[in-house]
């Protein structure tokens, strides 16, 4: 990995960290080369004065000069500007993730709609260990937002859900995602001992965000990497990744710090596949391939009989159709899935007819290997 690059040319320099301003640098990276854009641009945090703890020392928080802009409107002009480099950088099917604080996010969701990209949901990190409110004045902020878009409306984004789900416990992933602040051995710290930077995200979140939205070898860009945990977990995980970042510093600390990574062995970057990615099935070729015969009869969990068409269709009572308009109509309801609602006999037990579309589906698989 190159600690430091200069952006040039029409090559995108993979696994590196490229100093300069992050407008400035993606205008000279070649456009459609990105699949996922990570954010965490600054807050904008409007602090006045120092902000002092109970015993009178002093809050080590967010002061440095790359956080401050005169006026929202400085703001808005720097948001509309990295956020139409960004989307000139990303493939017709690739995505950003922004995360903030209620000091910027809002002027960034707004700036991302007014772009072009398309809004897929907002993410609540709710922090399981925020710092507390020391002047009593407000609620303790214990999250930030996350907001997660496509380029387009209409685009073809990546949603690992099936590994999101594995993840959760086989429970389908929800929007709040409770992960504590960085701390312990993965917080870094300079040599005095204190933070070398003030908003070192989490591991645990860009391991997140990277197995949902994104497949190993996919490129991630971040153009805010400060301490570089997005290029961490991108080696970590088996991805590609290009930082941008403006402090000298910075880029000497996160040059060092990914560059001890070692990535996971391949065969741990395997996640649950998506069942939408699967080969499309129609009941017809199993009809076809004689796995059931015209005139065989299925049954639905209530017992109600249909008798199997040659053209893929069912026949029950009075009514006909694909296997999923008839299962609909038999229980009144919007839709069915023919496919684990219609239970066939073989050897004395009563199985799905789910188990003929995978063995299909393996099938078609080993012939791909094959070829």
């Amino acid at each position: 990995m190159a600690a430091q690059q200069e952006a040039a040319g029409e090559a995108l320099p993979l696994d590196s960290v490229l100093a300069g301003d992050c407008i400035e640098v993606m205008a000279g990276l070649p456009a459609g080369s990105v699949d996922l854009v990570f954010a965490d641009p600054p807050y904008n945090l409007q602090l006045r004065g120092e902000l002092h703890r109970p015993d009178n020392s002093r809050v080590d928080g967010v002061d440095a000069a790359w956080d401050r802009f005169a006026t929202f409107g400085d703001y808005d002009r720097f948001t509309r500007a990295w956020l139409a480099a960004a989307r000139r950088l990303l493939k017709p099917h690739g995505a950003i993730w922004a995360i903030g604080s209620y000091h910027n996010i809002f002027r960034v969701g707004g700036a991302l709609q007014d772009a072009g990209y398309w809004i897929l949901n907002d993410v609540i990190w709710r922090k399981s260990n925020p710092m507390p409110n020391f002047r009593g004045r407000r609620l303790t902020n214990a999250h930030e937002t996350l907001i997660w878009a496509s380029r387009a409306e209409g685009a073809r984004y990546t949603f690992n859900y099936e590994a999101l789900k594995a993840l959760n416990d086989g429970v389908q992933m929800r929007s709040d995602w409770l992960i504590p602040l960085c701390t312990g051995a993965e917080r870094l710290k300079g040599e005095d001992g204190a933070k070398a930077h003030p908003t070192q995200k989490p591991e645990a979140l860009l391991h997140r965000v990277l197995v949902a939205t994104t497949n190993p070898g996919d490129v991630v860009l971040d153009p805010f990497f400060g301490s570089g945990t997005t290029g961490a977990v991108a080696r970590a995980l088996g991805r590609r990744f290009v930082g941008i970042e403006r402090d000298p510093a910075y880029v000497a600390l996160a040059g060092e710090r990914i560059a001890r990574v070692r990535p996971y062995d391949r065969a741990g970057l395997a996640t649950t596949a998506s069942r939408r990615a699967e080969p499309r099935i129609a009941f017809g070729e199993v009809v076809e391939r004689g796995l059931l015969r015209p005139g065989e009869v299925l049954v639905s969990p209530r017992g109600v009989a249909a008798r199997v068409r040659a053209d893929g269709t069912l026949a029950a009572a009075d009514v006909s159709g694909s296997i999923h308009q008839v299962g609909a109509a038999l229980e009144r309801a919007p839709s069915c899935n023919g496919w684990t609602y219609w239970h066939f006999r073989r050897d004395g037990a009563t199985v799905p007819i789910d188990l003929l579309r995978q063995q299909l589906r393996a099938e078609r698989g080993a012939g791909d290997e094959a070829g």
